[in-house]
């Protein structure tokens, strides 16, 4: 006795409302998306006559030195002989790497000066001091 074969029956999947879900989503994600920025210690920045703004902030590190003396590198506390391994690790990560040293206008001269010591010993020689724009004097 043979069968007989059913006909294949296939069954599909509707992709026309496969864009307006893919746009929805896209929508979604751009509207909850909240982009990162690094907010430091409360310090009061030196002001400088003349500045110049960082290339690129792709490479940047960013120390901040509070008048009490704290180090806050990328948004977490370290004591000073931490910085050398930290700023080693991101200078191997990245070789274009520039730091930010942002400290405050009543911070220690002697903390300032250990931080540059260990950001030599951590070879990261590209150091950038942050202030804000001096108003003119009329």
């Amino acid at each position: 006795m043979k069968f007989k074969r059913k006909s294949n029956i296939e069954s599909k999947i509707s992709t026309s409302s496969m864009p307006d879900i893919i746009f929805m989503l896209l929508i979604f994600f751009m509207v909850t998306t909240v982009l990162r920025e690094y907010s430091g210690l409360p310090i009061s920045l030196p002001k400088a006559e003349r500045i110049e703004k960082l290339e690129s902030k792709r490479h940047t590190a960013h120390i901040w030195v509070s008048k009490d003396g704290l180090i806050s590198i990328e948004d977490k506390l370290f004591n000073e002989d931490d910085v050398r391994h930290i700023m080693y690790e991101k200078r191997a990560s990245d070789p274009q790497l520039t730091v930010s040293l942002k400290a405050d206008l009543a911070a220690r001269m002697e903390t300032i000066s250990n931080i540059h010591n260990e950001l030599r010993k951590a070879d990261a020689l590209k150091l950038n001091y942050s202030t804000k724009v001096k108003a003119p004097t009329q």
